[in-house]
């Protein structure tokens, strides 16, 4: 009988194990951590709500150095393998064009206006002469189908970067690229509930929301949305047990920033100067 209640437990033991290895991973050095720590993060620059001053434009991440905010931004690839810094997959929203970013090449983005701005879509390379490495960055890779080649091609333009940066993405993939490839970089895992993505089969939705990626990519934060991480027990402990940096997005007003700074390391924020 004693051994008949020993298979169960083990049996336990092993599941247990085996889950707590998907979320697992290893902080990063303290001194990696140092340079990001006192610093608030302007959500895709310090642009304003109104896109008078764009997302991601130059003068957004111009304001965000001059304030004393470090900048998260979006790379992805044109047509033409050109790393630009724009969010989101199609140009319907902030360039009034129903097209791919990358059906076009440079040449072709850079004719767009950003929202009624004079301002246009900026090179990654633009972006890190504007700022200069006066504040920190969180760069964010959007996941594709060339997936290699934006990590490689993000990476030789950030090693030659003399500021101090990071980065993340929702894709595990593209975090384990730069385990392997770059491994002093600090890199974070994204993620949120997926509530908002029909096209992500629901198994990989639920990977992924529980930070079951982990396993591959070894974050040294989880980057989650703030108003979700409540609904994330992984979430919970890659912050307890495996004492990962945690970073709140995207906080937009005060009340929210006092809840987020009680739950989170770092912020992300817009629409107001926390």
């Amino acid at each position: 009988m004693p051994f008949l209640i020993l298979i169960p437990l083990a049996a336990l033991i092993l599941a247990s194990g085996i889950y707590l290895s998907l979320i697992a991973s290893r902080p990063a050095k303290e001194w990696r951590l140092a340079p990001f720590l006192r610093f608030d993060y302007a959500h895709r620059g310090l642009y304003t709500p109104d896109q008078a001053v764009p997302e991601n434009s130059l003068p957004a991440f111009r304001r965000a150095a001059e304030h004393g905010y470090g900048a998260e931004l979006d790379v992805q690839l044109s047509a033409d393998g050109q790393v630009v810094v724009f969010h989101d997959d199609d140009l319907k929203r902030m360039c009034g064009l129903d097209k791919p970013v990358n059906a076009l090449t440079y040449g072709e983005l850079k004719k767009l206006p950003l929202g009624e701005s004079g301002e246009r879509i900026p090179l990654f390379s633009e972006v890190l002469k504007t700022v200069g490495g006066a504040v920190p960055l969180i760069v964010e890779l959007k996941s594709g189908k060339q997936n290699a080649e934006l990590c490689r091609k993000t990476w030789e333009l950030l090693r030659e970067y003399e500021g101090p940066f990071c980065i993340e993405s929702f894709d595990p993939r593209i975090v384990r690229w730069f385990k392997k490839n770059a491994k002093n970089v600090v890199r974070g895992q994204l993620s949120d509930q997926y509530r908002n993505a029909p096209s992500v089969p629901p198994l990989l939705r639920f990977l992924l929301r529980n930070l079951c990626g982990n396993f591959l990519a070894k974050p040294h934060f989880i980057a989650y949305r703030c108003d979700e991480a409540d609904s994330c027990l992984n979430f919970k402990l890659c912050k307890k047990w495996f004492h990962l940096l945690t970073v709140a997005w995207t906080v937009r007003d005060k009340a929210e920033l006092e809840m987020a700074r009680k739950q989170f390391h770092l912020v992300i924020f817009e629409h107001f100067l926390p």
